[in-house]
């Protein structure tokens, strides 16, 4: 995958995974929840929005990867192979098929801005799937309690930052294709 991109690719990538890592930690934990408020999702919806995704979904593994090494790059400035096995480890998870999916229709559909909001809900149905699963799993509960606690108090608020890092993204990634700096697909 890294040796079919371009410079220009690889520098979007690069930039794509820093905003993740800077957002991805700002979290707030809430008392009916062991999963935080966190501005991860945002920086997916934005990075998927903006480099679509083949670069997002790269983006997003670079943040894995970071974090998976230590570098404080999750939720409450965590790192380490631990976070995945926590009850968080299962959203985390779910962000590399929530940047597929969405980049995937970023890139399909990026005009079409109904189709484009209708994949990325979809890309968070599976990265909630695979979050609730996990939770689930780790907290000793079923599936619909992982959901009322993993799921229910966040769709206001994922919707809100969706809709935010949708506007926002395809209004750069129009700029950038404008520009040459990355390629219509």
């Amino acid at each position: 995958m890294i040796m079919n991109l371009n410079v220009k690719q690889l520098a979007l990538t690069g930039l794509m995974a820093a905003v993740i890592c800077v957002l991805g930690p700002l979290a707030l934990s809430i008392p009916v929840s062991p999963v935080p408020i966190s501005l991860g999702t945002l920086a997916i919806y934005f990075v998927a929005s903006v480099a679509g995704m083949k670069t997002g979904t790269l983006s997003v593994v670079i943040y894995i990867l970071l974090g998976l090494a230590g570098v404080p790059v999750f939720t409450g400035f965590t790192g380490g192979v631990g976070k995945l096995f926590g009850p968080t480890g299962g959203y985390i998870i779910g962000y590399l098929f929530m940047a597929l999916i969405c980049g995937f229709f970023a890139d399909k559909f990026g005009r079409q801005l109904p189709v484009c909001f209708l994949g990325m809900i979809l890309g968070t149905v599976t990265c909630y799937l695979f979050g609730t699963i996990w939770l689930g799993y780790q907290m000793d509960m079923t599936f619909p309690q992982a959901l009322a606690a993993g799921v229910l108090p966040y769709i206001g608020g994922d919707l809100l930052k969706l809709v935010l890092a949708m506007a926002l993204g395809i209004q750069i990634r129009k700029r950038l294709l404008k520009a040459g700096l990355i390629e219509a697909n």
